[in-house]
């Protein structure tokens, strides 16, 4: 191997993982580690719609809400629609959150949203909140 080629592979930390995983010389799999590493960094997402479901705790059981969001290549959030599937008064704050989430989320960078509290919904926000870090998994190039 010249110099020069020894370069370019060290420039190149994932192609260095991934050569080293192939050869046998890394005692743990690396390659579950380097895409959420990548995109951490460079935040490339494969732009598109996706669809997640996230669950949450109340004090009556067990929630879910259906998030939908449309991502832009850099991890923009071009649009989100939240869909209550809730029960009892669950339901009513799902809606409620549903009706302000856009004004909190588009134009926004997915890997920056850390939903907390929306139309006086705050417990929708933790299935929100899972919702999105599987859409994230699932998006990332």
């Amino acid at each position: 191997m010249t110099h020069s080629r020894a370069k370019s592979i060290l420039l190149t930390p994932a192609a260095g993982i991934l050569l080293l995983t192939a050869c046998g010389g890394a005692d743990e799999p690396a390659a579950e580690a380097v895409p959420s590493a990548q995109n951490e960094e460079s935040g490339a997402y494969t732009p598109g719609e996706y669809q997640a479901e996230g669950s949450y705790q109340t004090p009556g059981g067990t929630q879910k809400v259906g998030v939908t969001v449309t991502l832009a290549a850099d991890g923009t959030v071009d649009a989100v629609r939240v869909d209550p599937r809730g029960t009892g008064g669950s339901l009513a704050l799902q809606a409620r959150f549903a009706g302000g989430i856009a004004n909190e989320v588009v134009g926004k960078k997915i890997d920056e949203l850390n939903v907390t509290k929306v139309s006086g919904s705050s417990l929708t926000s933790g299935g929100f909140n899972a919702a999105i870090e599987s859409i994230k998994n699932e998006a990332a190039a």
